[in-house]
């Protein structure tokens, strides 16, 4: 059965009541309804959502029937603070604006680059604070660690500037509470009627109001890098500690027989900024929830830990160590772990669409342009109907073969990097850099997760946790 429909009102009661823990909620209404069920909204509010976590329907929608489920204008108002960038952007706008995304990430020297980045920031960001956190004794919250470093190497790849917000003595950072805030204010967009939100911004209020304000601070330091690299390029000359940078600004101001012209500000503010957006919360998000499952199951982080040090000669297996792309390619085990943390805890939870033409999906559920039809990848990573009767338990060898690879599974019943046509452009990168960070703690450091915390999820379209995760880490080596 699910939530009561009440006049007037609708279930509208049942979204405000249970906002703090909504990913849990639709969790269990869809276990109940089978994988799909129709939220009703309150009358006047026009905003039905039709819920599912049905492999069947998230196909037919994201991959065979494409072309009738845009993102929508209701879509890119609830995200305009991404502008008209590849996240927003629909039909030939997107396909044009993917096609150069594309180019870039496939670039010989962006994959040069990247490679260099993240051995950089391992050696250079992360060991040092971990090193200093572990001589100190320090209870440091790994979240926000992740968040630092994930910051500074996607503003690298994105603008070759380097906020240098992960440092010992953890300096504040506006950019940061910026993403944060507007992450939690767009998701309470999607759950509540326009009319409340257009009262809050006349009134000045709420979480309209933490929204606007994370517009000027992100709208400030995207100008602010992207005035400094044009005037470096258009000098001849780049930032010192970056000669040899292919990032994403110096490909659209230096590609002109790419992009025909020169970009407007308009237009790389857009692309930078859901660069960032993407990059940092995503890998920071997957990272934390990793090792509070590893927490909880030790068995598997000493089978990480196995597999790391086997993969190493014996000169090296011993001592601090920073793996190459070409070893971290070796590690399925290590690569199983995290995608049953993406599986359970996808960074982004929800995935919303509209269709332009009336539908019925596999389910049955008939759909409409007023409807707004919601993903739960949430949901689905804890439906028997999908994984089984252990689906809430953490098994890296579900990913793993008979033989011992890396075993397939469709991308429609494990949405951690979307699906069909709109799949993720930079899964593999994000795979790479996932597995370097979790390689390089894992074998060097201990982290002893503290205990007595409360460890839920946050309401927002990034699945970070609510409270942080508080650490102790020890070195491994003398």
């Amino acid at each position: 059965m699910g939530p009561r429909n009440w006049p007037i009102v609708g279930m509208l009661p049942m979204i405000l009541l249970h906002f703090h823990c909504m990913h849990e909620k639709y969790t269990k209404i869809l276990e109940l309804s089978k994988g799909t069920i129709l939220i009703k909204g309150a009358w006047f509010a026009n905003i039905d959502m039709l819920t599912t976590s049905n492999p069947d329907n998230v196909h037919h929608v994201l991959s065979t029937n494409f072309s009738n489920y845009p993102k929508g204008p209701k879509f890119r108002r609830i995200f305009n603070i991404l502008g008209n960038g590849l996240f927003n952007s629909d039909f030939d706008e997107w396909r044009k604006i993917r096609g150069l995304a594309q180019g870039f990430v496939n670039h010989k020297q962006f994959h040069r680059f990247m490679a260099k980045i993240n051995h950089d920031f391992l050696e250079n960001k992360l060991v040092p604070v971990l090193d200093n956190a572990s001589q100190q004794n320090l209870v440091v919250d790994l979240q926000d660690v992740f968040q630092r470093l994930m910051l500074d190497a996607t503003c690298i790849t994105a603008t070759s500037y380097n906020p240098n917000s992960l440092c010992i003595g953890f300096p504040e950072v506006p950019f940061l509470k910026a993403l944060d805030n507007a992450g939690e204010a767009i998701f309470f967009r999607h759950l509540v009627p326009e009319g409340f939100l257009k009262s809050q911004r006349w009134l000045g209020i709420g979480k309209e109001k933490k929204l606007s304000k994370a517009c000027e601070v992100l709208d400030h330091i995207v100008a602010k890098y992207i005035s400094m690299r044009q005037e470096e390029l258009g000098k001849g000359k780049r930032p010192e500690e970056n000669k040899d940078s292919f990032d994403a600004l110096k490909y659209q101001l230096t590609e002109t027989e790419i992009f025909g012209t020169t970009p407007t500000n308009k237009y790389m503010r857009d692309a930078i900024l859901g660069l960032i957006f993407a990059g940092q919360d995503s890998t920071s998000a997957a990272l934390t929830w990793l090792f509070w499952l590893l927490s909880k199951n030790p068995s598997v982080e000493t089978n990480i830990k196995e597999e790391l040090k086997s993969k190493l000669p014996v000169n090296k297996a011993n001592k601090l160590h920073i793996f190459t792309e070409e070893e971290l390619n070796k590690l399925v085990y290590l690569h199983g772990a995290l995608y049953e943390t993406l599986r359970l805890f996808p960074p982004a939870p929800l995935q919303v669409r509209t269709c332009i033409h009336p539908d019925t999906l596999p389910s049955g559920h008939k759909v409409n342009s007023k409807m707004k039809i919601v993903f739960s990848a949430y949901a689905m990573g804890r439906m028997t109907s999908v994984w089984g009767n252990d689906c809430l338990e953490f098994k890296p060898e579900r990913w793993i073969t008979e033989k011992g690879g890396i075993k397939h599974v469709p991308s429609h019943k494990f949405l951690a990097f979307s699906v069909g046509p709109r799949i993720c452009l930079g899964k593999e990168s994000a795979i790479t850099r996932k597995k370097s960070v979790a390689a390089v703690i894992l074998h060097n450091y201990h982290v002893q997760v503290m205990e007595g915390q409360f460890v839920t999820p946050k309401a927002s379209i990034v699945l970070h946790m609510k409270n942080g995760l508080r650490v102790r880490n020890k070195n491994t080596w003398p």
